[in-house]
């Protein structure tokens, strides 16, 4: 198995998104890429700490490449927003690849430049890290699954981001 961390906004919508692509086994969410040990979700939403909402996906890289996990990463968010998704604005939203080796070093920056030819406004997506990763509180965890679908937020943004994956990406969706 193998892993990779990810940022693209509120890490319900991302979280949500990757529990449906084929040869994930699991998605985490949390924070990466700030100053503070061991942040609060209080502590990241201030924007204060530096750290990105981020999840962490394990998957199964015979089933499913890093770099196309990129892909799907890359079509199912606004790469090009600074620091912001939609309505969450801070660099707590940002749009970042966090690489666990020089490999996928090379695979994200690759992923930035297939992204780029899909689109006329730049790509702000960053590489960052070699980051601590900190599991965010476990109410986060499989939000969309529980508290999410009552939530007016999640049930305005998590839908459109399912329908691009199951347009996109058929192939790779769980059924």
């Amino acid at each position: 198995m193998a892993q990779a961390i990810v940022a693209g906004g509120c890490f319900w919508c991302t979280e949500a998104v990757f529990r449906d692509v084929i040869g994930v086994s699991e998605v985490e969410s949390g924070y990466i890429g700030g100053t503070l040990a061991n942040p609060t979700y209080k502590q990241v939403c201030s924007g204060a700490t530096g750290h990105a909402e981020a999840i962490r996906v394990t998957f199964d890289a015979e089933v499913l490449s890093y770099a196309e996990l990129l892909d799907i990463f890359m079509a199912t968010h606004d790469p090009t927003q600074l620091n912001r998704q939609g309505n969450d604005i801070g660099t707590q939203y940002r749009s970042a690849i966090f690489p666990l080796d020089a490999d996928q070093r090379a695979e994200a920056e690759a992923a930035i430049v297939r992204a780029q030819e899909d689109r006329a406004q730049p790509v702000v997506t960053t590489i960052e890290g070699p980051a601590p990763w900190y599991p965010a509180e476990d109410y986060h965890q499989d939000y969309w699954e529980g508290e999410g679908q009552r939530n007016p937020y999640c049930l305005a943004v998590i839908p459109p981001k399912l329908q691009k994956l199951r347009k996109s990406f058929a192939a790779r969706v769980k059924s």
